[in-house]
C-alpha cells in the first residue's frame, strides 16, 4: 500500500491530540506541512509532533509536491475557500465539521470535488468509533425489535463574558451558534446510524442574549426509513449532558454523543451496559478508513454527500431564526 503524505491547513486546539496525530498514527499515512496563520505557532506545532515542515501559507500546504491529501481544520467560514482550491489542485480533502456555513456552500464543494473525480469527505469522526460501531451492530441485530423513534438532547450552560467571544458563538465565522457546532455531530450520526432525514422542522430561538447566534433549538424529523424523532439543545441550561435514546417495539438504547459512558441497552425489564470507550485520538479510526480508500481498499462512510445532507438538515432548524434577522 501507499503512504498517504498529508497537508494540515489550521492546526489549532482540534489538532493538537483529537486529529493531528491519526495522520502519523495511522498505518500507511504521514503527515509532511502544517499550516497556521501564526507561522511561530505553526512551526510549534510541527516541532513538538515532528512534523518536517510547516507554514503561514495555505496554498503552499495545497500545492505542495509532497502532500497527496489536505485536512482542513480551521473555522467554518473558510472550509468551502480552501476546499475549492483543494479540488482544483485534483487532490483528495478531509474537511472539519460543520462541512460549511450552509448547505449551499456544501453543495459548491460536493459539486467541485465530483467533476474534478477525486474525493472529498468531512471529519464526522464518530461513524467510526467503537461506541457507535457497537450501536449500529445493536440495532442492525434487533436487540430492541422495531425501531420506532429517536430522541437526541444536549443541554449546557449560557456563555457568558470572555467565552461568549469564541468563534462558535459567532454565526459571521461558525454559521450560526453552539447548534451548528455540535448538532451536527449528533444529526450525523443518526444519519449513520439510522437513515438519512427528508423532513424536518426546527425553532431557534436566543435566550440569553449573551451573544448573537441561537441558543435554544427544537426539532421534529422523520428519517427516509420512515422512523420519527425528536431533538432538543438548549444551551441556556442550568446543566450539562447529551444522550440519544432509541426507542423500539421491544427495548431501548441509550448513548452518549460526546461523553465518554457507556450504552445502556433496556429490554425484558433488565439493562445491560456496554463499554466502547473512545481512542486516545477520536479522529484517528476515521482517518484510517479514508487512507484504506485512497489505497483501494474498503470505503468511507463520511462523504461530501452524506455531510452536505447533514448541513441541509440543520439549514431547516435554523431557517426562520435567521431569515427573520
Amino acid at each position: 500500500m501507499n503512504t498517504i503524505r498529508w497537508g494540515i491547513i489550521g492546526c489549532g486546539n482540534v489538532c493538537e491530540s483529537k486529529s493531528g496525530p491519526g495522520f502519523y498514527k495511522a498505518d500507511n499515512s504521514e503527515l509532511v506541512i502544517v499550516m497556521r496563520r501564526d507561522g511561530e505557532l505553526a512551526a510549534d506545532f510541527a516541532k513538538r509532533h515532528n512534523v518536517s515542515q510547516s507554514t503561514n501559507n495555505a496554498d503552499e500546504v495545497i500545492n505542495h509536491p509532497d502532500v497527496d491529501a489536505v485536512y482542513i481544520a480551521t473555522p467554518p467560514s473558510t472550509h468551502c475557500e480552501y476546499a475549492l482550491k483543494v479540488a482544483e489542485a485534483g487532490k483528495p480533502c478531509y474537511v472539519e465539521k460543520p462541512m460549511g456555513m450552509n448547505h449551499k456552500e456544501c453543495q459548491q464543494m460536493t459539486d467541485a470535488f465530483k467533476a474534478k473525480s477525486v474525493p472529498l469527505y468531512v471529519a464526522y469522526y464518530r461513524r467510526g468509533l467503537p461506541r457507535f460501531l457497537k450501536v449500529h451492530d445493536l440495532l442492525q441485530e434487533g436487540a430492541i425489535g422495531q425501531l420506532t423513534s429517536v430522541h437526541i438532547v444536549h443541554y449546557g450552560k449560557l456563555a457568558t463574558g470572555e467565552k461568549a467571544k469564541n468563534w462558535r458563538f459567532d454565526p459571521a465565522i461558525g454559521g450560526a451558534g453552539e447548534f451548528l457546532d455540535l448538532a451536527s455531530h449528533g444529526f450525523d450520526i443518526l444519519d449513520f446510524l439510522v437513515s438519512p432525514i427528508k423532513r424536518v422542522s426546527g425553532f431557534a430561538r436566543n435566550t440569553g442574549k449573551s451573544y448573537n447566534a441561537e441558543d435554544v433549538t427544537a426539532a421534529c424529523f422523520e428519517f427516509e426509513s420512515g422512523v420519527v424523532g425528536t431533538g432538543m439543545w438548549n444551551f441556556n441550561a442550568d446543566h450539562g449532558g447529551n444522550y440519544i435514546t432509541f426507542t423500539g417495539s421491544e427495548g431501548e438504547i441509550q448513548t452518549p454523543v460526546f461523553s465518554d459512558t457507556d450504552i445502556i441497552l433496556k429490554r425484558n425489564g433488565t439493562e445491560e451496559t456496554f463499554a466502547a470507550p473512545n481512542p486516545q485520538h477520536v479522529h484517528q479510526p476515521l482517518i484510517q478508513d479514508i487512507v484504506n480508500e485512497l489505497n483501494g481498499q474498503g470505503q468511507s462512510t463520511s462523504t461530501g454527500e452524506s455531510g452536505a445532507r447533514t448541513s441541509w438538515v440543520m439549514d431547516q432548524c435554523l431557517h426562520t431564526y435567521y431569515s427573520e434577522r
